[in-house]
């Protein structure tokens, strides 16, 4: 089998086979250790994790550096710049507050359904296709975008998060500045053309930013389409994972669709999708005791810090109800992401909707798969998978568009 050596390194783990042997010894290191390969500190303790990500002296880009010199005065360095992920500062004051206020706001029970009405009108792909597409598709469709828009707003989207890899081609970032040129220019029509569709994630946006209609806003908008292609990729990907190789989980779930928060949960817990992030030193600081100077950097592994026992009890274990459930996959402090309740929200109305699509857990496992090449992401590749059938169990309501399922699953939403 492929990886069956330890990763060399917490890069090289993101798309091992089992990175999680590896990263227990990381954790049973020092707190902080330097990787003068890789050329940066690593931080992989839960502990050490959380005081980094809180460290109002490490900044998200190289101060140096706020675009990567590779997109730098493209149109996907103009977006990149302008996003609140990628910013501290007025930026990232200004406007993440906004996006924060429109997401806790969200009905995610609509938001499920969405997903699951989406998927409906999807055609069969594979689980690989699937895992991207009914994500991206869903969350446009929540933002204002018209059924058939959507695929092409899809097809942008995955061309546009090429920007954020240091592995993409030269072709690669010319098309990522295509598609953001394509997309600032559809959300800016879709902000101006009409008032924004009740109930939608637009329209929840321009609630609490009413008089905002700056790139910067556009460009969030756009920045919420491209953490949702990879990362809810990965945390829908790592789920179907979890499903081929847990024993008796696909059993336990099966049609049972009030389980599957739950199931992605613990998935986002034990096989994050985002693997690692990074900080950088803009002042002089202390971490773990180590002394750090401007210009260094420090590797969050967010995927060993999950499955530190001082986080959460027996951490290799997959636990579908597990009490008190903690993840540091979504991150803490300034950067933490809001929109992990819509991301798990997203991820299992599409588990649903390849499930009621006759999706076979057991020929997941027999064929097998790998992962994609990623610095950070962890979105697996199934092989040789056959195209799934169209849906045959979501759930139409009354006015023939699909809805979540009743019982506990919209408690659990109302209260992510």
């Amino acid at each position: 089998m492929k990886h069956m050596d330890p990763p060399a390194d917490a890069i090289a783990a993101v798309t091992h086979c089992n990175p999680y042997p590896w990263y227990a010894t990381l954790r049973n290191g020092p707190a902080l250790v330097r990787d003068e390969r890789l050329h940066v500190w690593v931080a992989s303790r839960a502990d050490i994790v959380r005081e980094v990500l809180a460290n109002d002296a490490l900044r998200v880009r190289p101060p140096t550096e706020p675009v990567p010199g590779a997109i730098a005065g493209t149109p996907a360095g103009k977006v990149f710049g302008r996003l609140v992920r990628m910013n501290d500062g007025a930026t990232h004051a200004a406007h993440k507050p906004v996006l924060q206020r429109a997401l806790a706001g969200l009905d995610l029970r609509a938001a499920y359904a969405t997903v699951l009405q989406v998927a409906d009108g999807m055609p069969a792909e594979s689980p690989s296709d699937a895992c991207f597409a009914m994500p991206v598709r869903g969350v446009a469709h929540l933002l204002g975008f018209a059924s058939e828009a959507l695929p092409r707003v899809s097809d942008w989207v995955r061309d546009f998060v090429a920007c954020l890899s240091p592995l993409s081609t030269a072709a690669q970032l010319d098309a990522a500045s295509e598609a953001a040129a394509a997309l600032m220019a559809r959300f800016e029509s879709l902000i101006v053309a009409r008032p924004a569709r009740h109930g939608t994630l637009l329209a929840a946006v321009q609630e609490q930013a009413p008089a905002d209609r700056s790139r910067a806003l556009v460009a969030n908008l756009v920045g919420l389409l491209s953490q949702t292609c990879e990362a809810t990729a990965g945390l829908l990907g790592n789920s179907l994972v979890a499903l081929a190789r847990e024993p008796g989980l696909r059993r336990r779930v099966d049609s049972r669709w009030e389980l599957l928060p739950a199931l992605v949960d613990e998935v986002a817990r034990h096989d994050p999708s985002i693997q690692n992030t990074r900080r950088f030193v803009a002042q002089p600081t202390t971490i773990a005791g180590i002394e750090l100077a401007p210009g260094e950097a420090v590797l969050v592994v967010l995927g060993a810090a999950n499955r530190d026992p001082s986080l959460n009890p027996a951490p290799a274990t997959f636990e579908l109800m597990r009490a008190e459930r903690r993840t540091l996959g979504f991150g803490q402090g300034p950067h933490a992401c809001p929109g992990q309740a819509l991301a798990g929200t997203v991820a299992a109305a599409g588990l649903q909707a390849l499930l009621s699509r006759g999706l076979d857990a057991d020929a997941l496992l027999e064929r097998g798969w790998n992962y994609r090449p990623s610095v950070n992401a962890r979105i697996p590749t199934f092989h040789r998978q056959p195209k799934l059938m169209q849906p045959s169990a979501i759930v139409p309501s009354e006015q023939g568009t699909a809805r979540a399922p009743h019982g506990p699953i919209g408690a659990a939403m109302q209260q992510a």
